[in-house]
């Protein structure tokens, strides 16, 4: 899948999983699910990959950011164990899902517990759209009662303007997680180089 904001902490409702005492104290490490493509020179020089995984390495907090397999079609078969198995997210781990990477974090959820979840134009349809077809994602409903379980916050933004999801699309999300999402206009499908909004939240729900 191919304006001034409002003060972030105010935009999103903190879930918590059952038995989990706190996110903040948990949560160690940041992992960036990027959305397909890769780049011509990998993710770190893509979007705003690279800034953020760096500012949140100088606030103290572990960043990992690396290629994806199968980074054109970014399949459900390949990206979810890579998350799970090989990058090691769980419970000390906020996951950061742009585009398609915010399908691979809402499947990874529904395996996983995860310390936090962010979500950057996110979506839960194929859009009739034949390579998210092929992904895998959305051959099947979202279990958003165990996602919402699984996670010690959620935060999803979204921007009205974005040129590959209706707003509608991204409404459904927030709403089917019960939370709200937070809106920055004219942001596009944010493949802007810096988001320091995402790093404020996430610093927000970590320290």
């Amino acid at each position: 899948m191919r304006c001034a904001a409002r003060p972030v902490t105010s935009l999103f409702r903190r879930i918590r999983p059952r038995g989990m005492a706190s996110s903040r104290s948990s949560v160690t490490r940041v992992v960036i699910a990027p959305g397909n493509g890769g780049g011509p020179t990998g993710i770190r020089d893509a979007n705003f990959y690279g800034w953020v995984a760096d500012e949140l390495m100088a606030s103290g907090l572990e960043s990992v950011l690396r290629d994806m397999p199968d980074p054109y079609v970014a399949s459900e078969k390949e990206w979810v164990p890579f998350l799970k198995d090989t990058l090691k997210c769980g419970l000390d781990t906020c996951v950061v899902g742009h585009s398609s990477g915010a399908a691979a974090g809402l499947r990874l959820a529904e395996a996983v517990p995860l310390g936090g979840l962010v979500l950057v134009s996110a979506y839960a349809t194929d859009l009739g759209d034949s390579m998210e077809k092929q992904s895998g994602y959305f051959n099947r409903p979202f279990d958003w009662a165990l996602i919402k379980q699984n996670c010690g916050f959620i935060v999803q933004f979204g921007s009205p303007d974005d040129p590959f999801l209706p707003w509608d699309v991204q409404r459904h999300v927030a709403h089917s997680l019960g939370i709200d999402i937070v809106k920055l206009d004219g942001r596009g499908h944010f493949m802007e180089p810096t988001f320091p909004e995402l790093v404020d939240t996430i610093k927000s729900n970590t320290t």
